[in-house]
C-alpha cells in the first residue's frame, strides 16, 4: 500500500533526521525574532494542519504564536508566614500553554475564529505553536458545507470557551467512562448541581 506524502512529513517530524534537527535549530534562532504573533504565508508542519482543519484556499489564515514556558513566577516574599504560605513554587494555570497562546491570537484577529493549533517549536524559554483562523464572513467559507459551520453565531469566541480541541483537552472532555462522570457539560456545572439547594424561608406571618 502506498503512502501519502503527508505520511511521510509526518515521519519526518516525528524522527528528524541531523538536517532537520539543524533546520529546526534554524527556525528557532529566526523565531526568536518576531513578533509574539506574527502572520504566516503557510503552515510549518502541512500534515498537521490538514488533519486539524486547513485549507489552501481564501478564508484561512495561519499564524505563530509563541508563549512563555513555565509557570507563574512569584517574588519572594518577606513578610512574616511559614514556608508553606509563600505561593511562590509549583504554582501553575489550569489552562496549557497551547490554550493560552490560542487566545492571545485570536484577540490580536478579532474578526476572524479559531479552529485549531498545533506545537511547531521550541527552546528553554518559549514555546511556538501555529493556530488556524477562519474567517466566518468570507463567501468561500460561507458556501463549503465542510467548515460553515463555524459561520453560526454560537461558534463567536470559541477559543475563550475551550472549545478547540486544546481547550476541551484542558477540561478533561479527552476523557469518557468511568471517572469522567463529573467533567460533562463542566466541572463548574456539575459542581453546582452537587450543592445542596438552599431552601427558602416560609413567609413571615402578619
Amino acid at each position: 500500500m502506498s503512502k501519502s506524502v503527508y505520511t511521510y512529513i509526518r515521519d519526518a517530524w516525528k524522527t528528524p533526521r541531523k538536517d532537520m534537527r539543524e533546520l529546526q535549530h534554524q527556525r528557532v534562532v529566526e523565531y526568536r525574532k518576531e513578533n509574539a504573533v506574527c502572520r504566516i504565508e503557510r503552515p510549518t508542519r502541512l500534515d498537521r494542519a490538514r488533519s486539524l482543519g486547513y485549507r489552501a484556499k481564501q478564508g484561512y489564515v495561519m499564524v505563530r504564536g509563541r508563549i512563555r514556558r513555565g509557570g507563574m513566577r512569584k517574588h519572594a516574599i518577606k513578610g512574616g508566614r511559614r514556608a508553606k504560605r509563600t505561593g511562590i513554587s509549583k504554582i501553575t494555570l489550569g489552562k496549557s500553554n497551547q490554550s493560552i497562546a490560542e487566545g492571545r491570537v485570536a484577540k490580536k484577529f478579532p474578526n476572524l475564529e479559531v479552529l485549531n493549533s498545533y506545537w511547531i517549536a521550541e527552546d528553554g524559554r518559549y514555546k511556538w505553536f501555529e493556530v488556524i483562523l477562519v474567517d466566518p464572513h468570507h463567501p468561500s467559507i460561507m458556501n463549503d458545507e465542510k467548515i460553515n459551520w463555524i459561520c453560526s453565531r454560537a461558534h463567536k469566541g470559541r477559543v475563550f470557551r475551550g472549545l478547540t480541541s486544546s481547550g476541551k483537552k484542558s477540561r478533561g472532555l479527552q476523557r469518557k467512562g468511568k471517572g469522567a462522570e463529573k467533567l460533562r457539560p463542566s466541572r463548574r456545572a456539575n459542581y453546582k448541581l452537587d450543592k445542596p439547594s438552599r431552601t427558602p424561608h416560609p413567609p413571615r406571618k402578619s
